[in-house]
């Protein structure tokens, strides 16, 4: 019989914050993902809410303050290259009525708004761009 490998599921969140019709994207300074633009997000602290940590990651990576999170979507993400015993639970917010300056900060190298067309263009994480697409609604190409 052979065994199964155990994984470790990490708890992680994301936000994806909406504004004139574009959506924040960060440019990850760091693996998992170094160098592709995603929702600004990371690991859950212990301790902390879902919505906690949503709003901690939004202002460590952004410098921005949401009026409302409501998440949207959870998903099973494997670690960087598949050898690892740990995997991701990945809960994405919406984040509405965004406030503050922007600015990259933390593990994020670069942060703006993009339109949905600017971001098919850009090197992006697993499912950034159908989220987006369905926030913003234009899934259509």
């Amino acid at each position: 019989m052979s065994k199964t490998p155990s994984f470790t599921e990490i708890p992680a969140v994301s936000v994806a914050v909406l504004d004139a019709g574009k959506v924040l994207l960060v440019k990850r300074g760091r693996a998992p993902a170094k160098g592709l633009y995603a929702f600004p997000g990371g690991k859950v602290e212990k301790g902390e809410t879902l919505e906690e940590a949503a709003r901690r990651e939004l202002k460590e990576e952004t410098g921005l303050d949401v009026a409302h999170v409501e998440p949207i979507r959870t998903l099973a993400i494997a670690a960087e290259g598949g050898a690892s015993p740990h995997a991701f639970r990945l809960t994405v917010f919406r984040g509405t009525g965004p406030a503050g300056t922007l600015m990259a900060g933390d593990d994020a190298e670069q942060a703006g708004f993009f339109t949905i067309e600017e971001a098919r263009a850009m090197p992006l994480t697993a499912s950034v761009l159908e989220v987006a697409e369905v926030l913003l609604g234009g899934a259509a190409r």
